[in-house]
């Protein structure tokens, strides 16, 4: 399987931008992801995390993957560390009271659970259409813990006094997507 055609392609294609090849990535591929947080007895919304990470992982570093055929393998592996990442932060935590829900808390079960899906679906969809150096910078702004701006304006080349109007743009650009607006329609 490590020349899997179909594999390579989709990688290549998905290096170009092609919105469609990610997409089958993901469908094709998220079994494998939510299997390996099975393993790691990471469920619900903490697997969400898990899985929502290691997308944004695959996306920063697509480009930088030497064999396209591997994707499998480098999924797994990511999934592994960012299961394990959860479960050292878990152990540090405190619990806490949990507020009284709100509104959007108030979804729950399978309705819930589909209205998060679509959700997440139209972030990823309009994550992956914004150009790639909006991608770069979002992605180490919101990483954990996010890069300092001096890490940023090293990594991008990119002022420091220039990256919140380029992120305020970025964000734009992701609100206006047509992902989310046709998730807010619906």
């Amino acid at each position: 399987m490590r020349d899997d055609p179909v594999v390579v392609d989709l990688v290549l294609r998905a290096r170009e931008g092609d919105a469609a090849a990610w997409n089958a990535i993901v469908e094709r591929y998220a079994p494998l992801v939510w299997g390996v947080c099975g393993r790691y007895g990471v469920s619900g919304s903490d697997a969400d995390d898990v899985a929502g990470g290691v997308w944004l992982r695959l996306v920063e570093r697509l480009g930088t993957l030497h064999e396209p055929a591997a994707l499998p393998g480098w999924l797994v592996r990511t999934t592994q560390r960012q299961c394990l990442q959860l479960l050292r932060a878990r152990k540090r935590q405190v619990p806490v009271v949990a507020p009284e829900p709100g509104p959007r808390e108030e979804e729950h079960g399978v309705d819930g659970e589909i209205l998060v899906a679509e959700r997440r679906h139209a972030l990823r969809t309009a994550f992956a259409e914004l150009p790639a150096r909006c991608r770069e910078m979002l992605s180490m702004l919101f990483a954990e813990p996010p890069a300092s701006y001096a890490e940023i304006s090293a990594a991008l080349g990119v002022p420091v006094g220039a990256i919140g109007p380029n992120r305020g743009r970025c964000l734009d650009r992701l609100r206006r997507s047509r992902a989310l607006a046709a998730l807010e329609l619906a």
